[in-house]
């Protein structure tokens, strides 16, 4: 949270019109009474970002996000757990598709978003196909 409020804080000076995205995750915490240290951390900036002087800030909440066109996880263990999940992910993306997103649709999201703004300033999984499809 120190990092990217520090960071948010000098970004108006230089362009106070900008929009502001950031990535926080599935079960941020902004009443920060959660019980995991990592949500009610991401919820402070959650919490903080919006009280700044940009144009807009926007959150973006991804879930469960499959990798494409060769981008991977880092660690082998996730790279294992993808490749293993990779077959089941149509049917994940059927079943639960406010939690399931691939990596183009939250990039193209966030690009329309920095772009042409959004309506809600937390967008969840869903919005990001909304976001990524919304016309110039």
């Amino acid at each position: 949270m120190d990092l990217t409020v520090s960071i948010a804080k000098t970004l108006p000076r230089h362009n106070p019109g900008m929009r502001f995205l950031f990535i926080s995750g599935t079960g941020t915490d902004s009443t920060r009474t959660s019980s995991q240290m990592w949500a009610r951390v991401k919820g402070e900036a959650e919490n903080a970002l919006p009280r700044m002087p940009f144009g807009a800030a926007y959150m973006f909440r991804p879930s469960f996000v499959r990798p494409l066109h060769g981008s991977l996880p880092r660690t082998a263990w996730m790279r294992a757990l993808y490749a293993i999940g990779a077959p089941l992910f149509p049917v994940w993306k059927a079943l639960a598709p406010k939690h399931v997103s691939t990596t183009e649709e939250l990039a193209r999201a966030m690009l329309q978003v920095a772009k042409n703004g959004f309506w809600r300033q937390i967008l969840e999984n869903s919005d990001f196909r909304k976001a990524a499809v919304q016309e110039s």
